[in-house]
């Protein structure tokens, strides 16, 4: 892998190498093109913090304080590095794809995100330098499955269809608020990407969902079963939103660089000092109302499907390292390790859900793609 690139075709090239050095076939890729998108922007004005009213920046020389340029990298290089690590996640998928339909998601949810670190680091390597250059190439040399990225849940395992099935349902989903965040930034390049990944980050949600659907209506997979899924994936991706009273994200407010989710239509003014947890809790409000559509799904003799309590396992917050069941009691320490190998998935739990989609009933139909 390249530790020099003077250029952004030297960054294409290393990304190729990424690509072969992570295995993954580019034949599957061959219908799409990796290139950068640029949207329109409602306002060139700064719409939030201490800048209000001032003209977004179109450059990095014109904001203003050294810290500020950091923080802006900084959510550049965060964003990238979800997009390469989801692929390195998934790829293997291809494999055990169940249906053709189900491939033609695949290859399009992985080529997408595949353009969304292209897209980052087009940013990165166009405008902030060396140390862009520097960080652009860093999103190419960590490996998620050496555990190496730089949020826990793009290093967890992806080995089933059910874990894709619930990582874009939920994971993917914190995406989203995270690049409706930075659509609003007053870093104008940055804020002109997030449009178009924001349209193509919606399918992958659609997968997700609709993934979990077919399984529920085929019926052949245990509601307890997929329950240990959510109970794996749900946590990961409340720590996706950060910590609680984060100093990052007042600044990131302060300066203009990362607005609230709902920033255009949220009259209230912002506390500054909740920004994650209220982001938090706007998508546990989203999600609780798409489980409970899937509830719907569930024949009424079987067990419904939750969300985990927001104590439970995480290792981001006020609650990181707790020994917390998954509906909020505090659990003795010592017997907090053995409760986990009854909530989460584990080997025979994976060689049950092997057992169970050996045959594509699994899954209700769809056609393939034209």
């Amino acid at each position: 892998m390249s530790t020099h690139l003077a250029t952004f075709d030297d960054w294409v090239a290393a990304f190729r190498s990424w690509q072969e050095d992570i295995g993954l076939d580019r034949r599957h890729l061959e219908r799409f093109t990796f290139d950068t998108k640029y949207g329109d922007l409602a306002s060139d004005e700064i719409a939030f913090g201490d800048f209000t009213g001032a003209r977004r920046w179109e450059s990095v020389r014109q904001i203003p304080d050294q810290r500020m340029r950091d923080a802006v990298l900084n959510y550049i290089v965060y964003q990238g590095d979800t997009e390469f690590a989801s692929v390195e996640q998934q790829h293997h998928l291809y494999d055990i794809a169940p249906s053709t339909y189900d491939f033609q998601c695949l290859t399009r949810v992985m080529a997408e995100e595949m353009r969304h670190g292209y897209q980052m680091c087009h940013l990165l390597v166009t405008h902030f330098g060396h140390a862009g250059r520097l960080e652009a190439d860093k999103l190419l040399q960590r490996r998620a499955y050496h555990h190496q990225r730089l949020l826990g849940s793009f290093n967890e395992d992806i080995t089933t269809w059910l874990d894709f099935f619930t990582f874009t349902q939920f994971v993917d989903r914190d995406g989203k608020y995270q690049l409706r965040m930075l659509s609003h930034s007053a870093f104008a390049p940055l804020a002109r990407s997030m449009g178009p990944m924001l349209k193509e980050e919606s399918f992958h949600l659609g997968v997700g969902y609709d993934g979990l659907r077919r399984v529920i209506q085929a019926g052949r997979v245990p509601i307890a079963l997929m329950q240990k899924f959510f109970n794996k994936w749900v946590p990961t991706a409340y720590d996706l939103f950060g910590s609680d009273h984060s100093g990052s994200a007042h600044w990131g407010y302060v300066w203009g660089l990362k607005g609230r989710y709902d920033e255009e239509t949220c009259a209230a003014p912002a506390d500054r000092e909740r920004l994650n947890e209220t982001a938090r809790e706007l998508y546990m409000v989203e999600i609780r109302a798409l489980t409970a559509r899937l509830n719907r799904l569930i024949p009424a003799e079987q067990p419904r499907l939750y969300l985990p309590d927001m104590t439970f396992h995480r290792r981001i917050g006020a609650y990181a390292g707790e020994p917390y069941s998954v509906t909020g009691e505090r659990l003795q320490p010592e017997a907090y390790a053995a409760y986990l190998t009854d909530v989460l998935p584990q080997p025979a739990d994976l060689a049950c859900l092997a057992a169970l989609t050996q045959t594509p009933d699994w899954l209700t139909p769809k056609q393939a793609m034209a």
